[in-house]
């Protein structure tokens, strides 16, 4: 059967709150509602999710839509940037670049990005060592462990041009179970499709 890697959609930047308590925007809300009323969405048999709000958020509609509960796993959460705090836009895509481009370094006391993976793939591998691979399972995150979790099961070396679309987020890599293997690249949330065996 096949696992999946959903990052959360557009959130409510908000400089004066720590980045982990952002929720979603509008425009995120509604799109996570959208793909809620997918057909797929029901073929699901578990939805787990990073402790950051925005990611619970976005689980807790697609659990809805889904008919299940969410399960939420320590481990999951984006790359810690505590270090620096808030960082605007521009600034943050620069230092996005150096991150994924030094992964063995600490941009300004980031957690680095070979911690980040490492960190990631234990939680996920953690899940599926107790799950059923017939049953289909969602993983709902970030886009920078997302990034790194997808490098890791591609066995491609830690690189921004593997990163999911510059689209707000809101994107799926897919992967088959039990073996882990790559079955899609980033796709849209609202344009994925149930994978062909």
């Amino acid at each position: 059967m096949f696992g999946l890697y959903l990052t959360h959609p557009q959130v409510a930047i908000d400089p004066e709150t720590p980045v982990p308590r952002w929720g979603l925007s509008d425009i995120g809300r509604a799109r996570a509602e959208a793909v809620a009323r997918q057909p797929w969405i029901r073929r699901l048999g578990r939805i787990v999710s990073s402790d950051e709000a925005k990611a619970v958020e976005t689980a807790t509609i697609l659990a809805h839509g889904a008919g299940i509960a969410v399960e939420t796993v320590d481990g999951m959460h984006e790359n810690d940037r505590s270090a620096t705090g808030f960082l605007p836009p521009p600034e943050f895509e620069r230092a996005a670049d150096w991150f994924f481009a030094h992964p063995e370094a600490s941009f300004r006391g980031w957690e680095r990005a070979v911690d980040a993976q490492d960190r990631i793939v234990a939680a996920v591998k953690s899940v599926l060592a107790r799950h059923d691979p017939a049953i289909p399972i969602a993983f709902v995150g970030h886009g920078g462990v997302g990034t790194l979790l997808r490098c890791h099961l591609a066995g491609l070396p830690i690189a921004r041009d593997r990163d999911q679309p510059a689209n707000g987020g809101g994107n799926i890599h897919t992967f088959r179970l039990p073996d882990l293997r790559p079955l899609a690249g980033w796709v849209a949330m609202e344009a994925w499709q149930l994978p062909d065996f």
